[in-house]
């Protein structure tokens, strides 16, 4: 006899996941894993397979409660094209598989963590979610399509469904621009970056956490989507002076011309040709440090009252404590 549970989540083994999962646990839930084979886990777990449908009824019966926070993130641009068709099976139909089957068997509330990439780049714009700009890469065209069957499922099934649109998120944990770009500072390998007035949004996981939880109760959340992000967006320049502080590094004395980075950014792009592998300075990351990338959170603040209260400060030194540690 299959044992009720009332929460399931997936990716619990990711950044994002096991910080949820854990604090779900302290709070004292009733909650396991989804993981594809039972070797080695340390957690409550089922199995279950988001490109393989027949697992997940299973996986999902006796579910009150379900967060989807598995998925496939690779960020490479210059991968894009050869990574496609996993985008598409993970991130579209593997959701689409889940919430499915979800339905089928009674869960009552779910919860899909999107990306704010599910909409078209902003440019020198702060978007909210009425953004009628298309997606233009793979992973952010299927996220889009996996919000849609999100929000399908939640129709026909009469199901409690929520799309959340994550900023950028970094944390203790994670392993993303803001970790990579502390790292190469602290050794000294890191450019200092001229003011531009870009704007970037980014939001600590804990803050995505609260975010999580509260949606998958609130009722008014009820077939929504919702930007998750600070309410202020950041400058590549304040992100790297915030970083420099953190570490206890004093104030760049001065800032390297924006010219002279485009120049050894285009020569981290011949590079790569070269030698076939991604370095850790290019055109690509030259532009998510000094481009714009701003995502306004009003709606899920208006309508449910969310806002982030991890201040830039506390949360980057929280993510350096633990690198630190490991």
């Amino acid at each position: 006899m299959e044992v009720l549970v009332s929460v399931l989540v997936t990716g619990a083994s990711g950044f994002i996941g096991s910080r949820l999962f854990n604090a779900l646990e302290r709070e004292g839930g009733d909650v396991v894993a989804l993981v594809r084979n039972n070797g080695g886990q340390s957690i409550r777990a089922r199995i279950g397979d988001l490109t393989q449908p027949h697992t997940l009824e299973t996986a999902c019966a006796g579910v009150d409660t379900l967060y989807h926070c598995a998925g496939f993130a690779h960020a490479w641009a210059g991968d894009e094209a050869r990574l496609s068709a996993r985008h598409w099976a993970v991130n579209f139909e593997g959701t689409r598989n889940l919430f499915e089957a979800a339905g089928r068997v009674g869960v009552r509330r779910a919860v899909f963590l999107s990306s704010v990439k599910a909409m078209g780049e902003p440019g020198d714009r702060c978007v909210d979610e009425d953004w009628p700009v298309e997606p233009m890469t793979a992973y952010g065209q299927a996220k889009r399509a996996a919000e849609e069957a999100v929000l399908s499922a939640g129709h026909r099934y009469d199901m409690h469904v929520v799309n959340l649109r994550l900023a950028m998120v970094y944390g203790p944990g994670g392993r993303g621009n803001l970790e990579r770009m502390a790292a190469m500072i602290r050794r000294g390998f890191f450019p200092a970056l001229p003011e531009t007035g870009n704007r970037r949004s980014l939001v600590h996981v804990d803050d995505v956490v609260a975010a999580v939880c509260l949606v998958a109760e609130a009722a008014a959340a009820a077939g929504r989507t919702y930007i998750v992000a600070d309410e202020r967006a950041y400058s590549g320049q304040e992100l790297y002076a915030a970083l420099r502080s953190v570490l206890g590094m004093p104030k760049a004395r001065s800032n390297i011309p924006k010219v002279v980075l485009q120049g050894l950014a285009r020569t981290g792009d011949c590079i790569e040709k070269v030698l076939a592998r991604r370095l850790p300075f290019n055109t690509e990351v030259l532009d998510k440090l000094l481009g714009s990338a701003c995502y306004s959170p009003q709606r899920i603040h208006q309508e449910l009252g969310w806002k982030a209260s991890v201040t830039l400060l506390d949360g980057l030194r929280s993510m350096l404590e633990c690198d630190a540690s490991h």
